[in-house]
């Protein structure tokens, strides 16, 4: 069992390498061909930032897919599967109406059908839904129709999700990789504990998504040298579904044979096991969250369902006071609460032991939603080794230095040094002031920065 791992790590450190290199490259790309927009009164980042990092990810996805081909332990899975073939090509073309999206800003319902059609050459090529364990009723075999509908009505729910809460500085890279962290500990364990092959492309599907994240991150943490765009956001959307439908519609239960009687009553005893595959938005639960609470909103003030606001969760965890840096590691914690819940639920569904920590640590998450003025403080002795804004403010006035007797004060600043000191403080003030809600950049791949151009602080107005 240890070489398969290492193959994966393999297979998951060269992606990563290959994504991290490209990032770069890209950027000066993205700057000399214009997919830098200007700043705009409805965006909010401070200055302009390039897009198209989706570029260098997709590089990532073809680097492990070529690496991972040539591995012993897992070139099985192109030889005994068409389902490596039918993702990337799924990819390459969803890909490529993000690049466009990310240049041109095409229009949401041709995203839309792009989408449709990406899921549909998928489905040609084999990944797609072939049955379902329905509780009480047994594996249900789908037809070729419903098969269908339902595996393209996943993958532009999926990819749209991710989209979506690609708002923040790191937020959808960050909470993809720990998805897809979560989603490969399940197929690892289907594939290798009970022996199952059918298991074997989602489990490489989730390794080559975690690369792909961790090799975009460095690039992408506040404050972000380069946005993924919509060729980034999508193209990791539609990766996390296609793992989802591989081991969701190929894994057939009764091959796991944990429990003896019919059918009916092994896919009832499994259901706490299939949760997680069959409805794969639990694991990307708080995007999903998102997105039905966006349609919902958009809907009701009669505004297009693809219309872009600044009324999403991350926003809104903005909106109440937390930092830039704070919201997407709440944002993280949680999608790791669910996602980990879920997957260990699934694996130890009769310990009340699995409850009570996800039970205990979402009474963690709440009580850091509603601190967000609490700034933890170092020791006094750590001041020197932490951040200024982590120190004690009583411990650095008293270590500064004061005019002596007989020595001359410091001579009086300027009308200009002044109102620079006072601008510089201003700005300083805005950046720890709440953001407020108004309307965010296209498509939902805008970093949320300091808003000291925007000197009110409106409510959310139901009637835009």
């Amino acid at each position: 069992m240890g070489q398969p791992v290492r193959d994966y790590l393999l297979t998951l450190c060269v992606t990563a390498a290959v994504t991290y290199l490209l990032t770069g490259p890209v950027r000066k790309f993205a700057i000399a061909v214009g997919a830098m927009p200007a700043i705009r009164a409805r965006d909010v980042h401070r200055e302009p930032t390039p897009r198209l990092g989706g570029i260098a990810m997709f590089g990532g996805l073809c680097a492990g897919l070529i690496v991972a081909d040539h591995l012993y332990n897992l070139n099985s899975v192109f030889e005994l599967s068409n389902e490596p073939r039918a993702l990337l090509s799924g990819a390459a073309l969803i890909w490529l109406i993000g690049v466009l999206d990310d240049k041109f800003e095409i229009d949401a319902l041709i995203k839309l059908g792009g989408q449709m059609i990406a899921a549909a050459v998928m489905v040609i090529q084999g990944l797609t839904i072939l049955w379902l364990p329905i509780p009480g009723v047994g594996t249900v075999a789908l037809t070729q129709w419903q098969g269908t509908l339902l595996t393209v009505a996943l993958v532009v729910i999926t990819i749209n999700a991710v989209n979506f809460v690609d708002g923040l500085d790191g937020l959808a890279a960050g909470m993809v990789c720990i998805a897809s962290a979560a989603f490969f500990l399940y197929a690892y364990r289907l594939w290798y504990g009970y022996g199952i092959e059918a298991a074997a492309p989602a489990t490489l599907f989730a390794a080559i998504l975690m690369g792909m994240c961790l090799g975009f991150l460095p690039h992408n943490m506040h404050p972000a040298r380069i946005f993924m765009g919509d060729s980034g956001s999508m193209l990791i959307g539609l990766v996390l579904s296609a793992g989802a439908i591989s081991i969701t519609g190929q894994v057939d239960p009764d091959l796991m044979k944990l429990f003896e009687g019919s059918e009916r009553e092994a896919t009832h005893a499994l259901l706490p096991v299939f949760i997680p595959l069959v409805l794969p938005l639990t694991i990307i639960a708080i995007p999903a969250a998102d997105l039905v609470l966006a349609i919902v909103r958009r809907t009701w003030n009669g505004q297009s369902p693809f219309a872009a606001d600044r009324g999403h969760l991350h926003h809104r965890l903005l909106e109440i006071g937390h930092s830039h840096s704070r919201a997407v590691l709440i944002m993280y914690f949680w999608s790791a609460l669910i996602a980990f819940g879920a997957v260990g639920y699934s694996v130890h569904s009769a310990s009340s032991w699995i409850v009570f920590v996800i039970i205990a640590s979402s009474a963690v998450g709440l009580a850091l939603l509603l601190m967000p003025r609490f700034t933890p403080r170092a020791p006094h002795w750590a001041n020197r080794f932490v951040p200024p804004r982590y120190r004690h403010r009583a411990t650095e006035r008293a270590a500064a230095p004061s005019p002596s007797h007989g020595e001359k004060p410091a001579p009086a600043t300027s009308g200009a040094q002044q109102g620079a000191a006072g601008a510089q403080m201003g700005e300083e003030a805005a950046e720890r002031a709440p953001v407020a809600v108004g309307v965010s950049g296209v498509n939902g791949a805008t970093a949320i920065g300091a808003r000291s151009r925007f000197p009110d602080r409106r409510s959310i107005d139901s009637s835009r």
